[in-house]
């Protein structure tokens, strides 16, 4: 199928401008103003509503092999692409771990054939997989996952011997989990020892402490430096952290770049009294002043991306006690509808949202023609309209859980339609299975 998208307003590249769009298959043929009538194209007049890169997430939990119940790679990809998300990389914590090339390359084709959005799978680091590590071809992997802090899945990696050996010898892009886990067992210890298993959630991010980040992020950031590593840390939490980045340099050039999770941006440790274990990740939602000096780094670049780190659980296993509610929540529907929301409030522009959740995505995983609205490239897109309120409810969650930290939330602005190469894959609330995703490829010097 061809579109001729027609009264977009175009977010794109530091610009918004009035254009046309012409797509032919994959890609994107023409941009132009009043462009003609083609005759094997479906008009799609968006009336002046916004048309943005589709957005990636570059860090995601869909659970697939092994946690179904939770989630699957077909569940997460629809309720991504309804939410605008065109491209996902996805975490090597299911069961069994991805600490292989054979079972990385399984969930590929699981994605093969039921991801309705493009995706890419991370190759996960262990105490001892160092030489599997070494085998992955950075050319269709985007990188290598370590979790320098246990989190859900106890693929902790703690020697430091094995980190030495990736930080010096992987070439691909290596994205952190960064907590300290001596500093977080200390912390539980005295905590559980204070109050047992009734412990309240609000003691959580002084369990996962701002200490215990710092000290994991800068050694990270140390062992980059020595090694001359790139490295991507993911999910920053804390003001402390931000002095760990530079803003500097243009983003081509940052050998250490940083991510920062809706949650982090749109919590703070006041909501645990309301959300309770439904806003219990790890890392653990801090304080206010926390959260404005992330927001603060967003916008002046020491963070360069904005993700979700979608990790779904059920309804049940969050309903629980402090120790045994599992970290992590489903976020992915709903993260440009919130990045929108703070347009709304004046607290970020349209073309910093399209920045930091498409093309700073693209930028620096070198993904290959996809991540800006360009002539020749894939038409990875995504229709909103900036005036359409609508409230999150359990009927119109598409997660698999069937539950969100956002339900009762009124968003002002909504997807109408989104694009995954090319294929109309959402259109009016209505999912279009017809044709699934794309393996995400990449381009690296």
């Amino acid at each position: 199928m061809s579109y001729l998208i027609r009264n977009a307003r175009i977010v794109n590249e530091g610009k918004i401008i009035e254009a046309d769009v012409l797509i032919k298959g994959e890609r994107i043929e023409q941009i132009g103003s009043s462009l003609p009538e083609n005759p094997g194209a479906k008009t799609l007049d968006i009336k002046g509503n916004l048309l943005m890169p589709g957005v990636i997430d570059d860090q995601v939990h869909f659970r697939e092999p092994g946690l179904t119940h939770k989630a699957t790679i077909a569940s997460e990809s629809r309720a991504a692409v309804a939410g605008g998300v065109t491209s996902f990389m996805e975490m090597p914590n299911t069961v069994p771990n991805a600490l292989t090339q054979e079972l990385l390359e399984e969930k590929y084709k699981i994605a093969q054939s039921t991801s309705l959005a493009n995706y890419s799978f991370f190759m996960g680091a262990s105490n001892d997989n160092i030489e599997e590590v070494l085998k992955t071809d950075q050319r269709n992997v985007c990188g290598i996952k370590i979790f320098m802090g246990s989190s859900t899945g106890n693929m902790l990696v703690d020697n430091e011997k094995t980190l030495e050996g990736i930080f010096s010898r992987t070439p691909m892009l290596v994205a952190t989990h960064c907590e300290d886990e001596a500093t977080i067992q200390k912390n539980t210890a005295l905590y559980k020892e204070k109050y047992g298993e009734d412990l309240p959630i609000k003691f959580h991010p002084l369990i996962r402490s701002e200490e215990a980040c710092y000290l994991s992020s800068s050694m990270a950031v140390s062992l980059a430096r020595k090694h001359n590593t790139r490295l991507h840390i993911l999910h920053i939490s804390t003001a402390r952290e931000l002095d760990l980045f530079d803003n500097s340099i243009p983003l081509k050039e940052k050998k250490i770049t940083a991510e920062a999770c809706i949650h982090h941006l749109w919590f703070d440790d006041h909501d645990y009294d309301r959300k309770g274990t439904l806003i219990k990740w790890n890392p653990a939602v801090k304080t206010s002043n926390g959260r404005e000096a992330l927001f603060q780094a967003v916008l002046d670049n020491r963070i360069d991306v904005i993700a979700t780190d979608h990790a779904p659980h059920t309804q049940e296993e969050k309903n629980n006690t402090y120790f045994k509610a599992p970290s992590g929540g489903p976020l992915i529907q709903h993260s440009l509808p919130a990045m929108m929301e703070f347009y709304h409030r004046k607290k970020i522009s349209l073309e910093k949202i399209v920045e930091k959740m498409a093309h700073h995505p693209a930028t620096l995983f070198g993904i290959k023609e996809r991540g800006f609205i360009r002539e020749g490239y894939y038409a990875d897109l995504v229709v909103v309209d900036p005036a359409a309120a609508w409230t999150v409810t359990k009927e119109n969650i598409l997660a698999k859980c069937g539950w969100s930290p956002f339900e009762g939330e009124l968003f002002n602005a909504k997807v109408t339609h989104t694009l995954v190469s090319g294929h109309l894959a959402y259109s009016s609330g209505k999912l279009n299975e017809g044709q699934m995703g794309s393996r995400l490829t990449f381009q690296r010097n």
